[in-house]
């Protein structure tokens, strides 16, 4: 019942994806949480974000449901969106809303089992986002048990990168049609008019991050277009 209020919630809505990596210039909790704040003021209904110190700060300034993750490098697997139990068990103790977790077919860190974990977090009540590049990964998923997928990874696993377009509408279309759970469009959604597209497609929300919280991709996409005005 908890995740089903958590997932209607979400409905028609828009997900900003509040996260800065270490080189990047706006990396660091506190801005994170402005960030946060922002999108709350500007009429978002979740927010996604990465790493216990993000997300402790975020839960101080906002009450929007919280999908949280951890990324982090393993030298023995490219998965790197809560890629083992270790990242799990600090989300749960952190209290986000939804956890989001690779949910690709590629090999996990340690040889652990995609299963495994799905199973460990609907043991601990979690409500779960499957970040998928395919849709049978997303099948497979649901089949675990997941409660919502999310197209996020679409385009960026080497199988996927070269035959699947970005945004990948199409495949929020598969899903939609194909499958009975809410579908998350991310990825690639860089404009109002996209995130409008999906949820016309049938996406139960649309998660959006670098073309609202990353400037520095904001200014190149200015400045690339101006330069080729120019030339």
């Amino acid at each position: 019942m908890k995740n089903s209020i958590l997932i209607n919630k979400l409905k028609g809505g828009l997900i900003v994806s509040c996260q800065a990596l270490e080189n990047e210039p706006l990396h660091g909790s506190s801005v994170m949480a402005k960030m946060a704040r922002a999108a709350e003021i500007g009429g978002a209904v979740g927010l996604r974000a990465n790493g216990i110190s993000d997300i402790k700060e975020i839960k101080k300034v906002t009450d929007l449901p919280v999908i949280g993750l951890i990324k982090r490098d393993y030298s023995d697997s490219p998965v790197y969106i809560t890629p083992t139990k270790k990242e799990v068990d600090e989300l749960i103790s952190v209290g986000v809303d939804m956890i989001a977790l690779d949910a690709t077919k590629r090999t996990r860190p340690n040889q652990e089992s995609l299963s495994s974990l799905i199973t460990y977090l609907k043991k601990n009540n979690q409500c779960v986002m499957a970040d998928i590049s395919t849709y049978e990964e997303a099948i497979d998923a649901i089949n675990m048990g997941v409660d919502v997928v999310s197209t996020t990874l679409s385009g960026y696993t080497a199988y996927t990168e070269k035959h699947y377009q970005k945004p990948n509408i199409e495949l929020v279309e598969q899903l939609v049609e194909g499958t009975n759970v809410p579908v998350f469009s991310e990825g690639n959604v860089d404009s109002p008019q996209v995130a409008k597209a999906m949820l016309k497609a049938g996406a139960h929300a649309v998660v959006v991050g670098s073309a609202i919280t990353r400037p520095q991709l904001i200014t190149e996409k200015f400045v690339l277009c101006m330069r080729k005005e120019l030339s």
